[in-house]
């Protein structure tokens, strides 16, 4: 007898969980993902910044799921899903695969938002993929080599210039922590330059750091930045990218244009596009950031075998936070399970918040659970207690906690490695065009074949 047949797309917190926790039930899991890896994203500017590698926050995938048997894990990117054939189709370096669902679990997470102007990406990356965290680190590091070069003082003022987009937690910690970098960390690294007199500068079109977290948490981040040496600005709207800076208007009405050569864009983020596919064909609506919105029990409307979770949903305005995915990945798993079992699960999706939490400087932070708010060295623990028990794997752990000791109390980086591949890879992939198509052994595009 077949077993029921469950696909989970994406292998990000919301699917990976709900894989796990799959784990004991009589189903069969295949989990497809565009990445081979499970990234646990809110630790990506610590690659950017040179603290962590790549590897401690992106165990395979394949590891993660090596022993549990019902599970299957594909590396494809899906590009269509047929909700009344349960179909999901997926394709990675020219290979097609075809899926058939009984239950289908879409976590594909969310992108960058550049609010209608993609093509700020070119010159400001976004903190999304390791591919950003990568040529982020490529950028800020290589800013300051460059610096060391010139002989230009226009040219070693554009390259000590750092501007970060976004006063939300990703923004907050990445200016935190390029600050801690060219204010402490490399001070003795550089002969020419002085990394001390590095600007560091964070916009956001709002009127408070980490509004969320309320008036006295927002007032006391913003404090430790600007101790930080951080310039906070707030009620500026980014209306012009390139490569020399970027064209700032401020609530006053007033304008400026700042130079600067290394930008970080962490304003806004944009559902996944499978979220608009599932709309058209359920008729559930989308959002402004193309979040779909689902049942109480985060299915679709009229597709019960049908779970989202995460970042692409809308439901009583849930954060896109990854306590918001893990347990929503574990509830769709108990649906599925009790249904299988013949134990339906009725009652619906009930998020527990577990608090907010962002890392400012070194030993600086702040934390907010229920009506319990920290900051100092006791929300800085608190923040690395937990970011400690949510890395994947034990070696992970370890290794991760050896390599903030070296950060944080060694006043050192061990992750300074960079390419000029992850430099210019992103405007390389622009070139090519849309009919780039990557294989394996060689690059194909219209016109050319290169490789082995």
């Amino acid at each position: 007898m077949t077993r029921p047949h469950v696909v989970i797309i994406g292998s990000g917190f919301g699917g990976l969980f709900a894989a796990q926790a799959l784990a004991k039930a009589p189903v069969d899991v295949t989990l497809v993902s565009r990445t081979a890896s499970h990234l646990f994203q809110p630790l990506l500017y610590q690659v950017a910044t040179g603290i962590l590698s790549t590897g401690e926050i992106a165990p395979a995938t394949r590891d993660i799921l090596a022993k549990q048997e019902n599970a299957t894990v594909l590396l494809s990117e899906v590009t269509s899903i047929n909700l009344t054939s349960r179909v999901v189709v997926a394709e990675k370096l020219a290979k097609t695969t075809v899926l058939k669902y009984d239950h289908l679990i879409v976590a594909a997470g969310a992108g960058q938002s550049y609010f209608g102007n993609d093509q700020f990406a070119t010159f400001a990356p976004g903190m999304k993929t390791i591919d950003d965290a990568l040529e982020l680190r490529a950028r800020i590091f290589g800013a300051l080599e460059m610096a060391e070069l010139t002989e230009s003082e226009n040219e070693r003022r554009s390259l000590l210039t750092f501007v970060v987009v976004g006063a939300g937690p990703t923004g907050v910690e990445m200016a935190g922590q390029i600050a801690e970098l060219t204010h402490h960390t490399l001070r003795k690294s550089f002969k020419r330059i002085d990394t001390a007199s590095a600007r560091v500068i964070l916009l956001d079109g709002a009127n408070a750091v980490l509004a969320p977290f309320g008036p006295r948490l927002s007032a006391a981040a913003q404090k430790v930045l600007e101790n930080a040496g951080v310039e906070v600005r707030l009620g500026a709207l980014v209306t012009n990218v390139d490569a020399g800076g970027l064209d700032v208007k401020f609530a006053d009405g007033s304008t400026e244009r700042i130079t600067a050569t290394c930008k970080v864009w962490a304003a806004g983020v944009q559902a996944s596009p499978l979220g608009r596919t599932l709309a058209e064909q359920s008729g559930a609506e989308l959002d402004r950031a193309g979040r779909i919105a689902v049942l109480p029990d985060l299915t679709l409307p009229g597709h019960p075998e049908v779970f989202v979770l995460g970042d692409m949903i809308s439901l009583d305005k849930l954060p896109g936070v990854a306590q918001v995915a893990i347990q929503g990945g574990r509830y769709a798993a108990k649906k599925i399970a009790g249904e299988v079992t013949g134990h339906p699960v009725t009652e619906p999706f009930k998020y527990v918040d577990k608090g907010s939490m962002a890392v400012i400087s070194r030993f600086g932070a702040i934390t907010k659970m229920g009506r319990i708010e920290l900051t100092g060295f006791i929300a800085w623990a608190a923040w690395l207690f937990v970011h400690i028990l949510y890395v994947v794997g034990f070696k992970h752990r370890v290794t991760t906690l050896l390599h903030w000791v070296i950060a944080f109390i060694g006043s050192s980086r061990s992750e300074r490695v960079t390419t000029e591949q992850q430099l210019v890879g992103r405007l390389a992939v622009q070139q090519l065009g849309a009919d780039f198509q990557p294989t394996i052994g060689g690059t194909l595009h219209p016109g050319k074949i290169t490789g082995d």
